[in-house]
């Protein structure tokens, strides 16, 4: 009896050895979100904001060649520091200096390794750093979050790994998501039970593939990654398909930090919206001199057909050399410094040096020089990848910026195609600008000459998009970065009136939210869509638009519910901007503005663009008005359904 007593009692030790846990927590500056860290047989974690437990038990691991990270973790020591500095990003796409204020706790772990956590006070970051000899490869990284209740989820999902990221919203509950429905992919934004909204996505990714994720039908998802590729099979001029891929996700060095997972916490959308955290959490700049890199707009021709039309279009329309200078010489007169060659402009798509016979490059560019506009060149990703001394012909050339297309994939080669491309673009002074592309990650940072990225249900999809969706983008897709949108149309419908196509393009939404899309928007590249025709016929409306700068020094949120409106003003030097959204809706919206964001003793020229009083059923129309303004004055916003505001604030 005393033997089976005896080996009870070494059971039951056994067993609570075996799921002792340590606990570490970290919380942000001012005490609102907290991180515990449970490290027992693994590594887990539980989130709060404030008193709401907003993430429960989530996981964390690396598979390196087998051997797990995170896996019967050892702690060896706890390293913690307190960071208050300010970042001064080249691309201001919300603020001129960005707070970088945080608490850091790095668990160094045996093994070689550490995981590092950081908490804001708008939420938090954590990334493995290993010390491992040589080269590795990574067979897994495991991502899994959990929720304590059912929370709403936005979601961009995929049935492949082959993707734009140019999906529509899905909106489903995280305990109704299946594992055998379609995947997801960052940014992820979910809306806790107590009202909390997550946004989840990822800075510093660079050699290594960015996540997708699929339900674990537990209330949660977990991560799924696309493998290096092995056998690549051209599919066109434009893209591959990946006929084998490696058993693991990433081959890198073992020495090295890993990308960060972020989660920005609040519970008011506003910050969302305002939040900077990709920027707080990428690499600096690598780029000494950054003065040749000029963001800006440019007037793009493939939207409208590059078919601009009227008494003083006297040459056969098309992409020819004719219809760019016309393009040019729109641009000149707007103060616009750039233009779009889009898909044509070449001979073929594998091609870079030779126009096709009706493009003359060099006439078209020394013309631009002439008129103070610059010239853009669309490529293929497989163009560029294939002609590696492109980009110092496009120098010599005058070239300032590339745009290129069809990546449609975020494995790690892709990724370290983006970095290689635009590292080598900026040798030669040229900006880029990815269509087809990944979500921002933080490498627009690191190489600012990267100006902006698509990865959006952008206009280019003619009726498909919608203000329904694009409502969200603010909150979700644009929050983590620059996103090329391409606003700008003239012929505007409302959905149940909707039809057009090229060369006739038209967009659903008001004409007052199209151009207040120019001020809601960030790009470091804004591109205008629209032929320079309309732009022509429309004096007041080209007038403001090509007025609104894209990069600012000061963002504030005056009005925001997720999924039905956004206003906001945004500051470039002593100018501030006004801009409203909506979505569809059953009444006008109305609301009061208080502009004590303006400096006092100051009287402020209000020019504004409002959605008219036909505008839910003729969506084109639209009223300017002028008045004066003080700091502490209000001013009521009015918007229809599917509706916007616009206005500049000049100080007289």
């Amino acid at each position: 009896m005393k033997k089976f007593y005896f080996l009870m009692l070494c059971l039951l030790t056994l067993s609570v050895s075996a799921i002792a846990q340590t606990v570490k927590s970290v919380s942000s500056p001012d005490g609102n979100i907290k991180v515990d860290v449970r490290i027992g047989n693994g590594i887990t974690y539980d989130v709060y904001c404030g008193e709401e437990k907003v993430l429960t038990d989530c996981r964390m691991s690396m598979d390196i060649e087998g051997n797990v990270l995170g896996s019967l973790p050892k702690l060896q020591s706890v390293k913690r520091q307190k960071v208050n500095d300010v970042k001064r990003p080249f691309l201001k796409l919300k603020f001129a200096e960005v707070p970088n204020n945080y608490n850091e706790m790095t668990l160094v772990m045996k093994g070689n390794y550490s995981v590092v956590f950081r908490a804001y006070n708008d939420g938090l970051a954590y990334r493995f750093v290993t010390s491992l000899k040589g080269e590795v490869k990574v067979n897994h990284e495991d991502i899994t979050v959990f929720f304590p209740q059912d929370a709403q989820l936005v979601l961009q999902q995929s049935d492949r790994y082959r993707t734009s990221y140019e999906e529509r919203y899905s909106f489903v509950k995280s305990s109704e998501w299946l594992s055998f429905q379609k995947m997801a992919h960052y940014p992820v934004l979910a809306i806790t039970s107590g009202g909390t909204k997550i946004l989840m996505s990822e800075s510093d990714l660079c050699d290594y593939p960015a996540p997708f994720f699929r339900s674990n039908d537990a209330n949660g998802f977990s991560s799924v990654f696309p493998r290096v590729p092995a056998v690549e099979k051209p599919r066109s001029d434009k893209s591959n398909d990946v006929l084998l891929r490696h058993p693991y996700i990433a081959k890198t060095q073992g020495t090295r930090s890993f990308p960060w997972r972020y989660f920005v916490i609040a519970k008011d959308e506003a910050a969302l919206v305002t939040n900077t955290m990709t920027c707080r959490l990428a690499q600096d700049s690598k780029l000494q001199d950054v003065s040749w890199i000029v963001p800006g707009q440019a007037s793009w021709e493939w939207w409208n057909g590059a078919v601009p039309y009227g008494p003083d279009v006297n040459f056969k329309a098309g992409l020819n050399v004719e219809t760019y200078k016309y393009f040019m010489d729109f641009a000149s007169k707007y103060g616009i410094p750039y233009i779009v060659m889009d898909e044509g402009w070449a001979k073929n798509n594998m091609d870079p040096y030779t126009p096709n016979p009706d493009c003359d490059l060099m006439e078209i560019i020394a013309h631009g020089k002439k008129v103070g506009v610059d010239v853009i060149l669309w490529l293929t990703w497989r163009c560029v990848e294939e002609n590696p001394g492109m980009f110092a012909q496009f120098e010599k050339w005058g070239v300032k910026g590339v745009k290129i297309d069809f990546m449609d994939r975020s494995d790690q080669w892709m990724v370290n195609f983006y970095e290689r491309t635009v590292k080598e673009a900026a040798k030669h002074h040229i900006f880029v600008n990815y269509h087809g592309a990944f979500k921002p990650a933080g490498l627009e940072y690191m190489y600012p000459n990267l100006l902006s990225y698509e990865g959006v249900t952008g206009m280019e999809q003619m009726g498909n998009c919608k203000p329904e969706n694009s409502i969200y983008m603010p909150f979700i897709r644009n929050a983590v970065g620059p996103m090329e949108y391409t606003p700008g149309a003239m012929n505007s419908m409302q959905p149940d009136n909707y039809s057009a196509r090229r060369p006739n393009s038209a967009s659903i939404g008001t004409r007052a939210y199209q151009m207040a899309l120019f001020v809601v928007f960030e790009s470091g590249l804004q591109m205008l869509a629209d032929n320079p025709t309309l732009y022509y016929n429309n004096e007041d409306c080209i007038k403001f638009i090509s007025s609104v700068p894209v990069l600012w020094d000061e963002t504030k949120v005056l009005d925001a519910k997720l999924g039905e409106h956004l206003v906001l003003a945004k500051r470039n030097a002593d100018k501030w901007y006004l801009g409203g959204m909506t979505a569809e809706r059953k009444e006008p919206l109305e609301v009061d503005v208080t502009l004590d964001f303006l400096p006092e003793g100051k009287t402020y020229k209000l020019t504004s663009f409002e959605d008219g009083s036909n505008a839910d059923r003729q969506a084109m129309h639209y009223t300017k008005n002028v008045r004066e303004v003080r700091k502490g004055d209000t001013i009521k916003v009015r918007m229809v359904r599917n509706g916007g505001y616009a206005a500049s604030l000049e100080a007289l």
